[in-house]
């Protein structure tokens, strides 16, 4: 005997082992640091090098509090040197990821770690009682509030943000950018027939939810 089985055989439960067996090691996570040349923009003296970070930030809205919030900072050396770098906290306050955009001419335009994107983003300040946002990136969930980015417009089912929506059954609203409207109705389906509440929040008249003022969003969100 080597399986259990849903009795279609559709859905593989659990192994023998799994059940009976020795508990098996799990492998270990990659580890996710910082670049080392991050420097944080949090800090009321920035220095002359944080001036072109600052003022991107400050051209697509991004406040103080943001600033603080998200513990946004930029790098000026090395690989991710000038980007603007957000880092990511899991549920017990550990780095799990971090975004890092070009605020110039970078190529790519994003360059992030090279580890699993199977994370909630900012876990840490996620209020799970309230309402949560998802959207497609960083810029857009710092716009949206109490939301977390998908990093992309994806959302299987297994993953552990899905997973965790499921559990909390919060309330969802769907803010994917106007030129995801097949996969965005994939996840709200797949929300759907967990009887999870979700609202979809119409940004057609926007590039996406980075680029709106965020009084715009919150009446959209309200609409």
């Amino acid at each position: 005997y080597t399986r259990w089985v849903d009795l279609d055989g559709s859905v593989d439960l659990a192994s023998f082992d799994d059940l009976f067996g020795e508990k098996k090691e799990q492998p270990e996570s990659i580890a996710v640091s910082l670049p080392h040349s991050f420097k944080t923009l949090t800090g009321k003296s920035k220095g002359f090098a944080a001036r072109h970070a600052s003022i991107y930030l400050k051209n697509r809205g991004i406040t103080r509090e943001d600033i603080l919030k998200w513990k946004i900072g930029f790098c000026d050396d090395g690989d991710y040197a000038g980007r603007i770098c957000i880092p990511s906290f899991d549920e017990s306050g550990n780095l799990n990821y971090f975004v890092a955009r070009g605020y110039g001419k970078q190529y790519p335009k994003y360059k992030n770690p090279p580890v699993s994107r199977d994370i909630i983003f900012n876990d840490l300040y996620v209020d799970w009682e309230e309402p949560i946002v998802l959207v497609e990136g960083v810029f857009d969930a710092i716009v949206a509030g109490n939301a977390v980015p998908i990093l992309g417009s994806i959302l299987k089912e297994r993953s552990k943000l899905f997973q965790k929506i499921i559990r909390e059954k919060s309330t969802v609203y769907v803010a994917l950018d106007p030129d995801a409207k097949d996969k965005e109705q994939k996840i709200i389906n797949s929300l759907l027939e967990y009887d999870i509440k979700v609202l979809k929040v119409d940004v057609s008249s926007y590039e996406d939810v980075g680029s709106m003022p965020k009084q715009a969003f919150l009446q959209k969100k309200k609409d």
